[in-house]
């Protein structure tokens, strides 16, 4: 009996540390990494943080393999890997800290996710989807300073802690129907403005069919419901119409669109 009781206790323990690594991996954990909470109106602004991160090598590459679109030239990113290896370093070695401020954790965080997102795609390229590749956002591939997050954690256990809905319309997945790669780095400068710009682009886009009784919304509003508040209530309808150009009636039922994989890549 002490050795079945004895057996059971290990496999319990050996399934507890699975469970936590795979918690950790998909995005659970924020791996020690500073997190401020947006708790009233997000300014743009460079003059309360210790750090002012230099964004303007990502800027440039974006710039080149990035249409307005959002569509990215990944075959020509390729000849340029050398330099996006080289902004993703300068992340790392950057290490953010709570003197940090909270638009300057936003823009790095963003950056990064996307800079990571477009490596695993160079690195793997030619692919027809991100989800043809091995735990693209399970993995532990995303170097700051020394811990290794998955994409999963950058997105689940960082940004959407934050507490800033509209991170989820600037990390774009390489995939048709994500929120487009905006072809500029984000900074602290310009941060509300961009996360404003993002989410009234991406909601007025074709990722959504919105009228005001038969919305079909991208799978984004479903997956992540719990985020999308206003008044500090869940209220994906309110939060939509506060930026949609087509105002949903608040009982309207909402249905959702088949999520593209496809690689959102130029032609």
């Amino acid at each position: 009996m002490k050795t079945v009781f004895n057996l059971a206790a290990i496999l319990f323990i050996v399934f507890s540390l699975q469970s936590c690594n795979l918690i950790s991996a998909a995005g659970f954990s924020s791996q020690g990494q500073p997190i401020k909470e947006v708790k009233a109106e997000l300014t743009s602004t460079t003059a309360n943080s210790a750090v002012n991160v230099d964004h303007s090598q990502w800027n440039i590459l974006l710039k080149k393999y990035v249409d307005s679109e959002g569509l990215v030239d990944y075959k020509r990113f390729k000849t340029d890997q050398a330099k996006l290896d080289g902004y993703l370093k300068m992340l790392s070695e950057k290490e953010p800290t709570n003197d940090w401020s909270m638009q300057e954790l936003l823009a790095y965080y963003i950056n990064l996710y996307n800079a990571a997102t477009v490596k695993l795609i160079v690195e793997n390229y030619p692919t027809k989807s991100i989800k043809d590749i091995d735990g693209p956002w399970t993995k532990s591939r995303v170097s700051i300073g020394d811990k290794e997050l998955s994409l999963g954690g950058i997105e689940n256990g960082i940004l959407r802690k934050m507490n800033e809905p509209r991170i989820h319309f600037t990390i774009n997945c390489a995939s048709i129907s994500c929120p487009k790669l905006m072809n500029e780095a984000y900074t602290a400068a310009k941060i509300n403005e961009q996360l404003d710009r993002a989410a009234k682009e991406f909601i007025n886009s074709d990722k959504n069919d919105i009228t005001a009784a038969n919305p079909k919304l991208s799978s984004i509003f479903d997956w992540y419901r719990k985020d999308f508040k206003v008044n500090g209530k869940q209220d994906v309808i309110g939060y939509i119409n506060q930026y949609s150009n087509t105002k949903i009636n608040l009982g309207a039922t909402i249905t959702y669109k088949d999520y593209n994989w496809n690689l959102n890549e130029q032609k």
